[in-house]
């Protein structure tokens, strides 16, 4: 029964990445808590690390069937973000907290109301490669980085976002190419707990076979939406806002407590 739980949790997480390329961690670590039942939280958090890079790995090969990844931006992009993450994560350390996690959650809805007056899905002119400034491109994913490694929350969220304004991708695109810095951040966090023995890998693997499926209903319905007049813009910022009131709404329960 834990590992068909388990599996359930990792269609959900695999449709989030691959619906806006984010929401996995977020998602994966409650999941794996409250409805799995694993009650460790770093076991928690290095299992759920391993199962979020691979579905992010498997919306990947969805996108890039799609022709809706940006190789190029997106290595360059995930590169800088993982230098950023390394230096946020230490300043992260020594202010953690409920306020910590409450300031990130008034991020993320600064982040999604600038989605909702965001960019068309079409995207502009400054989207071809000779249009893309690369030190702006490696600053934003720097800046992005460490603002998802100083709160140590995930990243997918901050990324998409961070794509379409570094480099003037349409949603869909950024949603794709963000993928990349997830599994990347992913991967680096995984192998750091399996270092430590923090990794429930059957769990893993059935997470994983879940995501899979999940990924690729999300990426289908991304598109969809995408082709729609600003719908996957929507969605997104939707997504946004209710990750942010539930991690809000965490810290007030933990600071009655």
């Amino acid at each position: 029964m834990q590992y068909l739980i388990g599996a359930a949790a990792g269609v959900i997480v695999g449709f989030s990445l691959g619906l806006v390329g984010g929401g996995g961690s977020i998602l994966a670590v409650p999941l794996i808590v409250y409805a799995v039942g694993v009650r460790d939280a770093h076991l928690a958090i290095g299992t759920s690390a391993l199962a979020v890079a691979a579905n992010a790995l498997a919306g990947l090969a969805s996108h890039a069937r799609l022709g809706t990844v940006r190789w190029r931006i997106a290595g360059l992009f995930a590169a800088a973000g993982v230098a950023g993450a390394w230096i946020g994560s230490l300043g992260g350390k020594a202010l953690a907290g409920p306020k910590l996690l409450v300031c990130f959650a008034a991020l993320m809805l600064v982040v999604g109301v600038m989605m909702l007056r965001g960019r068309p899905a079409r995207g502009n002119a400054d989207a071809k490669p000779g249009g893309i400034s690369i030190p702006r491109l490696l600053i934003a994913g720097v800046l992005t980085g460490a603002v998802s490694g100083f709160f140590g929350i995930g990243g997918g969220f901050l990324i998409v976002p961070g794509l379409m304004y570094a480099a003037h991708l349409p949603i869909l695109e950024a949603v794709g190419s963000a993928l990349v810095a997830v599994a990347a951040f992913g991967l680096t966090t995984a192998v750091n707990y399996a270092r430590s023995g923090w990794i429930d890998w059957p769990l893993a693997a059935v997470l994983i076979a879940g995501g899979a499926l999940g990924g690729v209903a999300g990426t289908r319905l991304a598109r969809r939406l995408a082709a729609r007049q600003g719908g996957l813009n929507r969605v997104y910022a939707a997504a946004v806002f209710l990750v942010a009131l539930y991690m809000i709404l965490r810290s007030a329960t933990r600071g009655q407590g």
